[in-house]
């Protein structure tokens, strides 16, 4: 990996007004902007990018077509326990960026935006804000250390998932299927 890569795969956190917290993360991706939104436009690449110890299961019939307003139900393991998630898709603008929030899940506030950007024809940059509230704050917040903890972890997995679907054709290949 490339000293500029190394820069650009960051994930920071910085404190925000009533308790929240916003992750940051970026990621320089050597593939098309065009080639690669569709990619993260499938619901069902969500489970490629998630930690298998997370049990990540889309609970929504398929075929889903993302759009703005389309609601997405899933299961995930929070600290081994099952949480059913939902979602629902706030902003759609293809292959810009998009942006969900959380309906009901484990967080109090959780509004995700996903940007790409072309930084040269064949390399994009991948930009996440999320922005998150944990429950029962200001007592939840005794859990911030564990919960940053494994957002760190699990948006490093989602990095090398990522660079591993690249290297391995298996991104382009299923981009092309659908």
């Amino acid at each position: 990996m490339t000293e500029r890569m190394k820069l650009d795969n960051e994930i920071r956190f910085e404190r925000q007004a009533k308790g929240a917290w916003l992750l940051r993360a970026t990621q320089l991706i050597p593939v098309p902007k065009a080639q690669l939104f569709p990619f993260f436009a499938d619901a069902r690449n969500l489970a490629v990018i998630t930690p298998p110890r997370m049990g990540f299961r889309i609970r929504t019939p398929e075929p889903i077509v993302m759009t703005e307003g389309t609601l997405i139900d899933y299961t995930v393991r929070v600290a081994g326990v099952p949480v059913r998630w939902r979602t629902l898709i706030t902003r759609w603008d293809p292959p810009n960026e998009f942006a969900d929030e959380q309906l009901r899940g484990p967080y109090s506030l959780w509004h995700h935006r996903h940007r790409f950007t072309a930084v040269t024809p064949g390399e994009t940059r991948m930009d996440d804000e999320v922005l998150f509230r944990l429950p029962f704050a200001p007592l939840g917040n005794v859990a911030l250390p564990f919960v940053k903890g494994e957002l760190r972890r699990i948006f490093a997995y989602r990095r090398v998932a990522i660079e591993r679907v690249v290297a391995d054709g298996s991104l382009a290949a299923s981009v092309s299927s659908r």
